[in-house]
């Protein structure tokens, strides 16, 4: 196995999934001492990925289970969570224990899913011609960096929710963060997609 594959693999999927780490950052916080979330969290965020992988390997093989077209509105999905997750920190705002309880049990695992997948919407379309180009074997290896990698991402994502400082921040304007970061992600894949007309 040629280490130039694995380090192109390591390259590519850091620069499309840098900006996942600031949103596993931001569900670490939402979890932030309640029970199973780390689990949840990390089997979602696998979830999701396993997901953008199957359908990008689907489609280097000739299989178009996403139709390019139907990828920009993937940010509804992000966007929905983000207005829900408004919404619940407007009502409870002001309240620290309705607060506390409306975060309870922190993200779920579909939650988490669906926001990797709706993020990673726009890197099937970089994976699959490098996917195309791999054959079976360089794809097998691919996959397995990606996925070897994606547990990094997890930790990292803990690491920076729990250093004292962010994890202080996090605390305090995490349930406003949070919201404005899924649909700022939200809004911007439906408009550099050009969902609905919208962009260019």
């Amino acid at each position: 196995m040629s280490f130039g594959i694995i380090g192109q693999a390591a390259g590519l999927f850091a620069v499309t999934n840098i900006d996942d780490i600031l949103v596993l950052a931001l569900f670490f916080a939402q979890g932030a001492g309640h029970k199973g979330s780390t689990r949840r969290i990390a089997l979602g965020q696998y979830l999701g990925f396993a997901a953008i992988l199957a359908v990008a390997v689907a489609a280097a093989f000739g299989a178009t289970f996403l139709p390019e077209s139907a990828i920009p509105y993937l940010g509804l999905l992000p966007l929905a969570l983000g207005i829900k997750a408004a919404v619940q920190a407007w009502r409870h705002r002001g309240d620290p224990d309705e607060e506390e309880k409306a975060r309870e049990g922190g993200p779920g695992m579909l939650e988490v899913a669906a926001v990797t997948f709706a993020n990673g919407g726009d890197n099937i379309g970089v994976y699959v011609p490098v996917f195309a180009t791999a054959g079976a074997g360089g794809m097998a290896v691919y996959a397995v960096v990606f996925l070897v990698l994606l547990a990094v991402w997890i930790f990292a994502g803990k690491f920076f929710a729990t250093r004292p400082v962010v994890a202080r921040a996090l605390s305090r304007w995490g349930h406003i963060l949070l919201p404005v970061v899924l649909i700022g992600i939200g809004l911007l894949i439906l408009i550099e997609g050009g969902a609905f007309g919208l962009g260019g």
